[in-house]
């Protein structure tokens, strides 16, 4: 997070004044009243503060997190509250007081989410205003949760990238390089190895939380078995997120169910520069985000850190159960979850990962190697893209891959870029065998496959992108896959003995009707975020046929 002194006032970065006709566009949708002066109308930790755009009078929005009371944003006459959070479902991050009697149009964030939906350039003005606010409190560093913890404990790192990655804005402290912490240790009353602390504005202080706590405390986590959804999506990467988009959109009661964290694999990108319209590229995160964003506009339920566990097929729908002993319904099933990075077969490597030996390379693991020499092993383009983005802020990146050259399994653009970065060194055929270090890495060993000769090089981190297996365990036998368990669909299953109806399938449609594949599980997929973008809102087209009958 930047030091606060270096990031411009709120009022500077979330200027919200809406015109007249916008007013009156959103008046349907909102309950006039007039409220006294000092009169909170939320507070930092509520999960269901409303909407308020000022009529008459004056809104200041508080900061209470340093034990006093400062005000970061004035809002007068036609200027709103919020951020994120509220269409999110998220808690607060900050407290709202009337200065003085003022009257306010109050909209409930479920009326908000409408709102938006129904009036799209309303709706693409708050939440341009929204944005930039989510964005100057990330900056600011001025959270509403607070992580405390070693940058070399696992759980910390953990806890660290699923905030992260689903977008709620937090504060750490390093316990190795923060002075406060003394005076933190004390007033939480806890030990070292209680640690990761978190702290939730307004709710308490937990001593390291699991991701399905953090999920409900933060209200990431979404009741899904109170309905039976036309679409139910079992993953939340590209593919999932753009199903969700588009039969969102197109008026399908749709909930996404996902592991983690909305991004999937591609959520771990640094930069995706050959995606259509993004000329400078965007990260894998902010693609997730937006696409989130999108997808409960248009009314879609998504809901993390769950698991799906198994399926059971019924005439007419499919029942998905759930880690947390849910089970969730839909006409049609969409299966997105995308493969995982496969582990690296080095010795001791196991022992380090979370603490040194990392699957993604984000802000957050950048920030526990800057200046330091850093280790990245894969030739496809995430290797590639975490291999740059690194770059920017560690020492040295070395790249080790097995092919011969990048171009065998990396964009040409990504290989030149890699190519003409000084600091980032290649070693084709070659391999990591050893990882070494006492409660971090230190080095690891490199073995050149052609010679057989062994290197040890100096490492603080060591990020793995190489292979990938396909999340497909818990699937039924009904469903048809590959020897490698990809998902066969389309002409693969047509003449398949599984496959029961005399049309022939979609294209899309695995060996049992009504259930999709899109995406990296998809046997014969190409390994693209525009691809598995493309193939998600082609299900949609599917997912109609079907509901037709």
């Amino acid at each position: 997070m930047s030091d606060t002194n270096e990031t411009p006032p709120a009022e500077e970065v979330s200027s919200s004044e809406l015109t007249p006709e916008q007013i009156g566009e959103l008046e349907p949708y909102a309950r006039l009243r007039t409220v006294s002066g000092g009169e909170t109308l939320f507070a930092a930790g509520d999960t269901d503060a409303a909407f308020y755009v000022v009529e008459e009078g004056e809104i200041e929005v508080c900061d209470d997190s340093e034990g006093k009371r400062q005000v970061i944003a004035r809002h007068g006459p036609r200027e709103f509250t919020g951020d994120m959070a509220v269409l999110l479902g998220r808690p607060a991050v900050f407290t709202a007081v009337t200065r003085g009697e003022t009257t306010v149009h109050e909209i409930a964030p479920d009326v908000l989410r409408r709102l938006v939906s129904d009036h799209p350039e309303l709706g693409n003005r708050i939440l341009e205003a929204f944005l930039a606010r989510r964005e100057w409190v990330e900056d600011a560093g001025r959270g509403g949760v607070t992580v405390i913890g070693s940058r070399y404990s696992p759980d910390t790192l953990r806890v660290r990238d699923f905030l992260s990655k689903n977008q709620v804005a937090f504060t750490w402290i390093d316990v190795e390089n923060d002075r406060r912490m003394e005076r933190l240790i004390r007033r939480f009353r806890v030990q070292p190895e209680e640690m990761p602390i978190v702290t939730l504005r307004g709710q308490g202080i937990y001593k390291n939380p699991s991701n399905r706590r953090l999920g409900r405390l933060l209200k990431i986590t979404q009741p899904v078995n109170r309905t039976v959804y036309d679409l139910l999506v079992v993953g939340g990467g590209p593919a999932g997120l753009a199903a969700a988009v588009y039969g969102a959109s197109e008026g399908l009661k749709t909930a996404v169910i996902e592991a983690n964290a909305p991004g999937g694999q591609a959520g771990a990108s640094s930069n995706i520069e050959n995606y259509l319209g993004f000329p400078q590229g965007l990260s894998g995160s902010e693609l997730a985000d937006r696409a989130v964003i999108q997808a409960q506009k248009f009314g879609a339920t998504i809901t993390a850190p769950v698991q799906a566990v198994g399926m059971s097929l019924q005439p007419g729908y499919t029942t998905v159960r759930l880690d947390s002993g849910e089970r969730a319904v839909g006409r049609c099933v969409l299966i997105a979850t995308g493969a995982r990075y496969r582990r690296l077969p080095a010795q001791n490597c196991e022992n380090f990962e979370g603490r040194g030996v990392y699957y993604s390379a984000t802000v957050v693991e950048a920030q526990l190697c800057v200046r330091q020499p850093v280790v990245v092993v894969g030739g496809g383009n995430s290797a590639g893209q975490a291999a740059v983005f690194l770059a920017e802020s560690a020492g040295k990146v070395v790249l080790v891959y097995v092919e011969e050259t990048l171009e065998q399994n990396m964009s040409s653009y990504l290989a030149t870029r890699i190519d003409k970065t000084q600091n980032i060194e290649q070693r084709p055929q070659s391999e990591v065998i050893l990882v070494d270090g006492v409660d971090q890495i230190e080095s690891v060993v490199v073995r050149d496959n052609r010679t057989g000769e062994e290197e040890r090089l100096p490492a603080a981190a060591l990020f793995v992108f190489i292979g990938a297996e396909p999340h497909t365990a818990w699937l039924p036998e009904e469903i048809e896959t590959d020897e490698a368990g990809f998902i066969l669909t389309g002409p693969e299953v047509a003449n398949s003995s599984k496959w029961p109806l005399s049309r022939q399938p979609f294209y899309l449609e695995t060996s049992c009707p009504g259930i999709f594949a899109a995406g990296d599980v998809r046997a014969g997929s190409v390994k693209r975020v525009a691809a598995a973008v493309g193939e998600g809102s082609m299900a949609i087209h599917f997912v109609h046929q079907v509901l037709a009958g």
